[in-house]
């Protein structure tokens, strides 16, 4: 297996604290998504992606549906997409993603986080080459896959990893391939449980003690119970 199964074990499908922060940062991405390409799914692939993720977790409609309402009300603030880059304490990289509608108020506190654990907020590009950006699905079929084939026929569509989870498939490809291995999922008549992009290191992670490892899971922790947080990827192994 490559290193795209090798991160996911690692994270194991890492959730949300709880559900509330989950609907809070899905309601962003739809907003984000069909303020982009339209608020009509049919016609917007990555919203179409997005809702097929909200449903998994059990996502309201009625969020949903407010989320995407948001993307056309002409007095909303827009959502910034802002990535920040830092070390914590003991040398360990961090990328943070981040959807804001104040960006003042976002980089003041993820460098507050930064400096509470002894970090640093660095610069663009610090960290961001240590980690490369890929899409991921995960999909369900209602009859038996060879993985091995599924694997051929996705390659010539910017696939790069194909494996089992569990009941389903994960799917992981380039960040540019998105739009077309959604395509050969629908096209295939696959289930689209969700569709996502990640952040996987491409350097060695980096083993800790375990009073180390407890500081850097607090400053993870901090970061992600700030609602402007999408996302947070670091070098520690876990």
């Amino acid at each position: 297996m490559g290193r795209a199964f090798e991160f996911r074990k690692e994270r194991k499908f890492k959730r949300w604290g709880n559900m509330a922060r989950v609907f809070t940062r899905l309601g962003k991405e739809i907003t984000m998504a069909a303020k982009a390409g339209g608020p009509d799914p049919d016609n917007n692939p990555r919203l179409r992606a997005l809702i097929s993720t909200a449903r998994t977790e059990n996502m309201p409609k009625e969020n949903i549906e407010r989320a995407i309402k948001r993307a056309v009300e002409k007095d909303i603030s827009d959502y910034k997409e802002i990535v920040y880059e830092g070390y914590g304490p003991h040398g360990i990289a961090f990328l943070v993603e981040t959807a804001t509608d104040n960006s003042t108020r976002t980089v003041a506190n993820v460098r507050s986080y930064f400096n509470k654990f002894g970090g640093s907020l660095g610069t663009s590009g610090s960290v961001e080459f240590m980690f490369e950006k890929k899409c991921v699905f995960k999909i369900k079929s209602a009859s038996p896959v060879d993985l091995e084939e599924l694997e051929l026929e996705l390659i010539d569509f910017g696939a790069e990893e194909v494996f089992a989870d569990e009941d389903s498939i994960v799917i992981y490809g380039t960040f540019e391939s998105y739009g077309q291995i959604q395509k050969f999922i629908e096209e295939k008549g696959f289930e689209l449980v969700s569709g996502a992009f990640e952040r996987i290191p491409n350097t060695e992670l980096k083993e800790l003690p375990e009073d180390q490892k407890a500081e850097i899971e607090k400053l993870i922790e901090r970061f992600e119970n700030d609602d402007d947080v999408q996302n947070v990827y670091h070098t520690m192994k876990s």
